[in-house]
């Protein structure tokens, strides 16, 4: 406030007394993670989809069954996420197995 002394200044405390830190617009784009794609094609049984998920992904049986399910039912699936050059590496293996799989930015 202009005028006003700092010791007379208001002191403003968000809620739960946290600090709020406003990043650049273009900052906080590129934070946003990029995410692997596989989707559903008509070559691969669905137990060879979970096996790569377990083996690559190193996913629990149950983690992996859910997300081949979900490439199934849904046409495809989210199956991991981060830096785009780990995604890409990601797809690539993905890949590497015979599967289909793309990148995407993380904010679908």
């Amino acid at each position: 406030m202009v005028g006003m002394p700092e010791a007379d200044a208001p002191t403003i405390t968000p809620a739960g007394g946290t600090a709020v830190v406003e990043r650049p617009a273009e900052e906080a784009v590129a934070q946003t993670p990029w995410v692997t794609l596989v989707w559903d094609d008509p070559v691969n049984l669905m137990s060879y989809v979970a096996h790569v998920f377990t083996t690559y992904f190193h996913y629990s049986k149950s983690k992996a069954q859910r997300l081949m399910l979900q490439v199934h039912t849904e046409g495809k699936a989210v199956v991991s996420s981060g830096s785009r050059e780990e995604m890409e590496r990601d797809v690539q293996a993905m890949h590497e197995y015979g599967l289909w799989a793309t990148l995407d930015k993380g904010d679908q």
